[in-house]
């Protein structure tokens, strides 16, 4: 099976219906053992829920500023009522993801090398755009944490967070198993979060009397807004053009 046509017939022996006769055994088997716990479901929530407890310091916070002139940012927005921490963890958040971006972009540069492309798909000039955007946009969140007296290099919760919720994404595209359409699926995911979260940034800037940042932002969601567009294209013209493809005649099993 060729890694181009991820969809062709193979020696796939995951399902249970490869060996009837194995299966029905195991079946058996296991409806007559004992269970190792009782996996009485409110049994599993109060253990949850002793652990959610005890974790008091949950995912961290802020870092304080780092210079003066950041404290007295920091002071006049408490004094107007708003709490700047969450804009800061907001910024963390996303600059945080705007850096992997750049990884991501760099892993998909790296299947187009190998695999090529497909009639609609990705171009190595288009998805070179895509990673000097993403490493824009880092540095534009740089200097908005910084004008606001907040260090950029500090993990901040929502950052966390995010880098965790995420973790598959890079996997996947680093994976030396996936192909570029495969890559292609992964930066969906990757760039339908990216565009709701500058959004909710946006929002957010705007409300706490940010305008000129969020104008900004604007111009950063109206990039991520396109490279959403074009990796959805890319992505159907490539599930398109496999399924369009004549199937590997050595990769069908034969028949009894």
């Amino acid at each position: 099976m060729s890694k181009e046509n991820i969809a062709d017939v193979g020696a796939n022996r995951t399902g249970i219906k490869t060996s009837p006769i194995d299966s029905k055994d195991i079946i058996a088997q296991a409806q007559k053992a004992e269970p190792s716990s009782p996996g009485d479901a409110q049994a599993i929530a109060e253990v949850r829920k002793q652990y959610t407890r005890e974790a008091a310091d949950g995912l961290g916070s802020v870092p304080p500023p780092a210079s003066l002139k950041g404290m007295a940012k920091t002071a006049v927005d408490m004094l107007k009522g708003g709490k700047p921490t969450v804009l800061i963890d907001k910024l963390g958040e996303r600059l945080a993801f705007e850096r992997s971006g750049v990884r991501l972009y760099e892993g998909a540069l790296s299947k187009l090398e190998v695999f090529g492309s497909w009639e609609g798909g990705p171009s190595r000039e288009l998805l070179t755009k895509i990673l000097e955007d993403e490493l824009g946009h880092f540095a534009l969140l740089t200097e908005a944490m910084e004008k606001l007296g907040a260090d950029p290099t500090a993990m901040t919760p929502s950052a966390d967070l995010t880098s965790v919720i995420s973790m598959g994404v890079p996997a996947a595209i680093s994976d030396a198993r996936t192909n570029l359409r495969q890559a292609m699926q992964a930066l969906l995911v990757a760039e339908l979060t990216d565009n709701a979260s500058w959004e909710l940034l946006i929002d957010l800037a705007r409300g706490l009397g940010h305008d000129s940042l969020a104008d900004r932002f604007q111009l950063a969601l109206d990039a991520e807004a396109e490279h959403l567009a074009l990796v959805k294209g890319w992505l159907a013209a490539g599930v398109a053009t496999e399924a369009r493809a004549p199937m590997d005649a050595a990769a069908v099993p034969a028949q009894p």
